[in-house]
């Protein structure tokens, strides 16, 4: 027996390995069985090539295998291959030399070889962290190769020695864990070790072998083992299969293999790239169900040579991308390094604008090479490409030329060409585009049919899946264009032209204000009302609700981003249209009545505005701060008096209309045409109108 201690570079190695290198001990399976799988693949690569040892002539790749057993009892867990093994002598450089990786030697030896993982050195290391003591033996395949055994129970001394096991197999390699008494506790257990080959080794390129299947028997009422070997990863890695060895069908099958219990997918991605960076990998756009899509994260796996990485993807590639499901594969991930390590590796940075890239040419080229299933398929796909934009800079310049939209005629449009259709109709006074859309075809009829009558055209939009919250993105991307809800202004304030606004008489707007205020805004409501008065034309409704487009959007943001939107609260504006008849008579029946009291309540405020006015110019020098407190009194006595004054002319306008059964039935109209007349309200206003036609 030999003794000696393991060549390492730097102190404690062992409690690095723990605390640094790997964040997870569960990868620890992961690292035995992908060693053990290099070796196998090196095995494969000498027994094909020209190096000619007598122990191969009898090779048989169907014999190569990994095998794990568990020992519940012994608390061993032993993980057993039939790869090239290894002589003392390289075990000593590839064991004991911590520094050294056998695998950078073989790759320069065997440099066409392909789906060689190459992590033995420090990987092999990972076992001590569930492991008092790792023992290893190994016989190499080469000719007169004893049966070597090692041993190391977690300090640098080990010992090695040849022994003597007529049953150990010709050449290949056991790892023995002697797991602590506190992985004993996890991974002394067989459905964990089985939940953790799974995890890591579902597609690893030669048979894992854990245990017997087992089947039912009812005689004994419990499950039984059978003579068949549970093989782990009996799905093939589709992503490195030939796409033209592939029909629908198998990726559909993959699909449910991978995600069991999920709708089939809409379409798929390939990737496959060899230069700057080596990777393959599919990806699949999942049907979605309003706001799920963002529930189902994580979906996408991270595979090293087909060794599961992470499916913890944050900082990976970019949100958004966390929103499809697939696998993506590269060599240049490296396996034995934390999450935190992998955001910032400049391999997996590249990894993702040459993903994102690529999913946007794949859309592209779908709207190019089949647009009726593109339109059919947007309502699934909008979701994604709108969070892209709004999280990813350079996605909208990607996926600019597949942006549609859908009016409410049912046709779908680019954003080009329906910028063509509507700029000579909706072209505002300052050269914008002005692009109208609904987000409720039934709540905002009334809005719609407006804007028809005027020649305009509506898209239809949807909050659930970004479309709102996106707008001003949109806006900032696209050169003269913005957005505007149908119902966020009466028609001719939404897209305004030139010498467009016909003035209404100010006394006129004043008693209508005054008049339909005192009724609409109720202080104990919470809701606001500013009123206007406008020419709306003839034919539309004689009172007009809406909300500014920039406060819906504040509130619609607030939604989704509640931590930085405050929202706008309940303010809306009511326009009475003056060419309605009903309007038009309240007005007037109200300026008859008070005709002969106006002129004086107008000189008095005219009076007191002119002495306001004066004070405001003796004092137009003097910072407030210097001004006199007879000056601030002075000022403060003049403004009440403005106010008194106008209060007055306001109460005379409301005690006027005080009683007019009309005013609450046009504001309800207004309300009713806006979808904001609910419950009790619209009661009364069913029982006024029938009332009214009695």
């Amino acid at each position: 027996m030999k003794n000696g201690k393991i060549s390492v570079q730097i102190e404690d190695m062992f409690p690095l390995i723990k605390k640094s290198l790997y964040s997870d001990h569960d990868i620890f399976l992961r690292e035995m069985v992908s060693n053990a799988t290099d070796a196998m693949s090196k095995l494969k690569t000498i027994a094909m090539g020209s190096e000619d040892e007598a122990s191969l002539k009898d090779f048989d790749e169907k014999n190569l295998k990994v095998e794990i057993k568990l020992d519940e009892e012994g608390g061993t867990l032993t993980i057993s291959d039939s790869g090239i093994g290894m002589t003392e002598e390289e075990i000593e450089k590839y064991i004991n030399q911590v520094a050294f990786s056998g695998a950078q030697e073989f790759l320069e030896k065997f440099k066409d070889a392909e789906g060689i993982i190459g992590h033995f050195g420090l990987g092999f290391y990972s076992a001590f962290l569930v492991s008092k003591k790792v023992e290893i033996l190994t016989r190499s395949y080469k000719n007169g190769s004893k049966l070597v055994k090692w041993a190391c129970d977690g300090t640098p001394d080990f010992t090695i020695e040849d022994v003597e096991d007529d049953s150990f197999r010709p050449y290949g390699t056991d790892i023995i864990l002697y797991l602590d008494d506190e992985s004993k506790e996890d991974f002394g257990k067989k459905n964990k070790i089985k939940q953790l080959l799974e995890k890591y080794c579902k597609f690893m390129p030669f048979p894992v072998v854990f245990g017997k299947k087992t089947k039912w028997d009812s005689s004994l009422g419990k499950q039984v083992d059978t003579e068949e070997d549970d093989i782990i990863n009996h799905k093939d890695a589709i992503w490195t299969i030939n796409p033209q060895d592939l029909k629908d069908e198998d990726y559909k099958d993959f699909y449910r293999y991978m995600y069991p219990g999920e709708d089939e997918p809409q379409f798929w991605i390939r990737l496959n790239v060899s230069e700057p960076f080596t990777l393959k990998g599919v990806l699949f756009f999942p049907k979605t169900k309003d706001k799920e899509f963002f529930v189902k994260r994580n979906k996408i796996q991270l595979y090293c040579n087909k060794v599961f990485v992470t499916d913890i993807m944050e900082g990976i590639v970019p949100d958004y991308m966390q929103l499809l499901f697939g696998v993506i594969d590269s060599p240049d991930i490296p396996l034995n390094v934390s999450r935190s390590y992998l955001q910032s590796d400049k391999d997996v940075k590249k990894i993702s604008g040459y993903i994102s890239k690529k999913v946007a040419d794949k859309l592209k080229s779908l709207l190019k090479e089949d647009r009726k299933k593109y339109e059919e398929l947007w309502d699934d796909l909008r979701t994604f490409i709108n969070y892209g934009i709004l999280t990813d800079d350079d996605f909208w310049n990607r996926i600019k030329d597949a942006y549609i939209f859908k009016d409410t005629e049912g046709k779908v449009f680019t954003y080009e060409e329906y910028k063509t259709l509507i700029a000579p109709e909706q072209t505002n006074k300052n050269g914008d585009v002005v692009i109208l859309y609904t987000t409720d075809e039934n709540e905002q009829f009334s809005a719609i049919e407006s804007a028809k009558k005027k020649g305009y055209s509506v898209v239809v939009l949807d909050e659930k899946h970004l479309d709102i919250v996106v707008l001003q993105t949109l806006e900032s991307k696209l050169e003269k264009t913005r957005f505007a809800r149908v119902d966020s202004n009466v028609i001719l304030k939404l897209i305004e032209k030139e010498n467009d606004d016909e003035k209404v008489d100010e006394q006129t707007s004043e008693a209508l204000r005054a008049a339909f205020g005192k009724v609409l805004n109720n202080p104990e409501s919470g809701v606001y009302y500013n009123i206007n008065v406008a020419h709306l034309g003839d034919e539309e409704l004689p009172a007009v609700v809406s909300q500014n487009e920039w406060n819906r959007r504040m509130n619609d943001n607030k939604k989704y981003q509640s931590s930085m939107w405050f929202g706008m609260g309940e303010n809306y504006n009511m326009t009475l249209n003056i060419d309605s008849k009903a309007v038009s008579k309240i007005a007037k029946e109200i300026l008859k009545k008070i005709e002969s009291d106006l002129p004086a309540i107008e000189g008095d405020i005219d009076e007191k505005q002119k002495a306001l006015d004066k004070v405001n110019e003796e004092l137009k020098d003097v910072k407030w701060e210097d001004r006199t407190e007879e000056q601030r009194k002075s000022l403060e006595t003049a403004e009440k008096e403005v106010q008194d004054a106008r209060k007055k002319k306001t109460e005379l306008y409301e005690s006027a209309a005080e009683g007019n059964a009309v005013i609450p039935q046009i504001i309800d109209i207004g309300l009713l045409g806006a979808g904001k007349l609910k419950g009790e309200n619209l009661f009364k206003f069913l029982k006024r109108s029938v009332n009214f036609i009695k």
